[in-house]
């Protein structure tokens, strides 16, 4: 009797093959598997929020979030089955503002579920309408006061890992500017200065079609005149101009994109907001073989194109460490006062740094080439109408992911232009100044936590007054917050982690101190001083003398290199001449570092990345102080 199985011996597998199919749902219906499908991937982007708009005059809106944006592999299904797919609409916009819809793959045994955008939002002589959170949340503007950083919309709603999206921005001018809108990589842009909009977030690009596209971008946040904030990559629409006929655009359809926030200066100049684009499901029915095959089999997929039939990869079956450090928060500008210090690039560490900061092993890995990304440090506020930035995330490509997220900015001096005194969200946030509050560490939420808060400011921030920065938040301890009284200081940058996973113990993700500025006629000077770096590469913040020839200027310095160090707070304006400290503290760019057994083999491109053992024999490591790719073998 004939073999089935060509002759081999051994148990015959039940192949799976789904051909490679995709299927893209551009509105909710059925995806029907093919009768040998067992595994797909999905992309499912929910609808962008809307940007704000109103009836009536006298506003500014924040662009529209995108909707969440996840592409995830390898869920098990049946052949020859309908699964209902539900495609979320945009969020309505014109002289209203509404959220997006969620969008769903309906897989019994693994639903994946988008998030709706958030809405943008506005504050004005109404009071204030906070952007609503979301897969990314909205943006927010103003009329006539800038608003606080709590007021925007969160992202990532759905508490995903990785995020399926990031915040919106917030209007740190007065009257005329807006926040952009969250995107699904990238947080959306505070208004850059007094009547320029902010640019929504950008969006995220996917394969699973076979071409790369870029989806769930958010909308730009509005303006006064010419200066309307850009949507965002990934099909995010334009803001509008308040006092023009410019209109604001709606969010590209089928990307999820947010739309553009709308204003009105006039009843005769009205730019009504634009609608979020409406999201989209594509499913890809995976080929995967493994065991014993038949050679009818073996021969059609190794002459297929197409096919993704075993490769070679090989099964690690040991477990790898890591170091990630994403980049440091650039330090705030305080003009007249002091300023903060930016907060830390994200920790996330394995194995080799303080226990209660250890994650768990990488395992189940197999052979192949994994994406490294290395965030860069953020810059520094060039001057007091300019925000301090977020720094850069850093990412192993992991079947999972894992990612650190940029630190915070240090908050300025709100005049004349109204930029943000409060630091900024972050891996560790950013000092506040002038009175305003530090930002938030550990956003987003990893376990352990990626960081800490900035330190609060203190002042009233005018010269000669003594006012002083809060320190940025390191990995191991928050920002200190800055004091005034008899004895007057900045704070100091939080503490980082010492490692040792490349065999020295070095510390990483040290806050930026605060920055400070010295009172009048009380002697000796300085009187007040400023705030130092923290362990692990934060840069210290700077000095700003009071004049009368009294020379008490001291320079800060920027987060160093690979540490992810926050950048210290800057007291002085590019005006303030020599002396003065009045160059940029940009945070320092991040690391990562992969670690494993004598077993494996790393190597890495481009030149950035170092390749070695700890000693002959020894464990194998790869550092990169750049973005390029790990290639594992054994």
């Amino acid at each position: 009797m004939p073999r089935t199985n060509g002759g081999i011996i051994g148990k015959r597998n039940v192949t799976s093959f789904g051909k490679c199919k995709v299927t893209s749902k551009t509105s909710s219906g059925a995806v029907t598997t093919q009768a040998g499908t067992r595994l797909v991937r999905t992309l499912v982007v929910a609808g962008g929020g809307s940007g704000y708009g109103k009836p009536g005059d006298n506003y500014y809106g924040g662009g529209g979030g995108a909707g969440g944006f996840r592409d995830i592999s390898c869920i098990s299904v049946c052949g020859s089955t309908p699964y209902t797919m539900t495609v979320g609409a945009g969020g309505s916009g014109g002289t209203a503002a509404n959220n997006g819809n969620n969008s769903v793959a309906g897989f019994p045994s693994n639903p994946i579920t988008s998030t709706a955008g958030g809405k943008g939002g506005v504050s004005n002589g109404d009071g204030i309408t906070a952007a609503s959170p979301g897969g990314s949340g909205g943006g927010i503007g103003n009329w006539p006061s800038p608003v606080a950083t709590p007021n925007r919309g969160t992202g990532n709603a759905g508490g995903f890992t990785p995020p399926e999206g990031n915040p919106g921005g917030i209007s740190c001018h007065p009257r005329v500017a807006a926040g952009g809108g969250g995107g699904a990589s990238a947080a959306g842009s505070g208004a850059p200065a007094s009547q320029h909009g902010g640019a929504g977030g950008a969006g995220e690009s996917s394969d699973i079609t076979g071409s790369c596209t870029t989806y769930a971008g958010g909308g730009g946040g509005s303006a006064w005149t010419g200066n309307k904030g850009a949507g965002g990559a990934g099909g995010g629409g334009d803001g509008g101009c308040g006092c023009s006929t410019t209109n604001a655009t709606a969010g590209t359809a089928n990307t999820g994109g947010g739309g553009g926030g709308g204003g009105q200066d006039t009843p005769a100049s009205t730019s009504p907001s634009g609608n979020g684009g409406s999201g989209i499901v594509v499913v890809k029915e995976l080929n995967k073989a493994s065991g014993v095959w038949n050679l009818k089999t073996i021969f059609r997929e190794k002459t297929n194109p197409a096919s993704t039939f075993p490769d070679g990869s090989a099964v690690l079956g040991v477990s790898l460490d890591y170091l990630i450090v994403a980049g440091g928060g650039g330090g705030g500008c305080g003009g007249g006062g002091g300023a903060g210090g930016g907060g830390a690039g994200g920790y996330r560490a394995t194995g080799y740094g303080p226990s209660p900061l250890r994650g768990s092993a990488v395992s189940g890995l197999t052979t192949g080439s994994y994406a490294i990304t290395v965030g860069a440090g953020a810059a520094g506020a060039p001057n007091y109408g300019t925000p301090a930035t977020i720094g850069g995330t850093s990412t192993i490509g992991f079947p999972t992911s894992i990612s650190s997220t940029g630190g915070g900015g240090g908050g300025g001096h709100p005049h004349p232009s109204g930029t943000s005194k409060c630091g900024e969200d972050g891996g560790s946030g950013g000092g506040g100044s002038w009175t305003g509050d530090g930002g938030s560490g550990n956003t987003p939420p990893t376990s352990p936590a990626q960081g800490t808060g900035g330190g609060d400011g203190a002042g009233d921030g005018y010269y000669g007054t003594g006012g002083g920065g809060g320190g940025g938040g390191g990995a191991t301890a928050a920002g200190a917050n800055a004091c005034t009284g008899s004895i007057s200081h900045a704070g100091n940058g939080g503490a980082g982690a010492p490692n040792t996973i490349l065999g020295p113990d070095t510390s990483y993700a040290g806050g930026g101190g605060g920055a400070s500025q010295q009172r009048y006629n009380v002697s000796p000077y300085p009187n007040v001083n400023r705030g130092t770096g923290g362990a692990g590469g934060g840069g210290s913040g700077s000095t700003r003398p009071i004049g009368g020839g009294v020379s008490c200027g001291v320079a800060g310095t920027s987060g160093a290199a690979n540490t992810g160090g926050g950048g210290g707070g800057r007291a002085s304006g590019a005006n303030d001449g020599p002396g003065c400290g009045n160059t940029s503290h940009n945070g320092g760019s991040g690391i990562v570092v992969v670690r494993g057994p004598s077993a494996v083999t790393f190597a890495g491109s481009p030149c950035c990345a170092f390749t070695g053992s700890t000693h002959p024999g020894g464990d194998k490591i790869a550092k990169f102080t750049a973005s390029g790719t790990l290639t594992i073998s054994k």
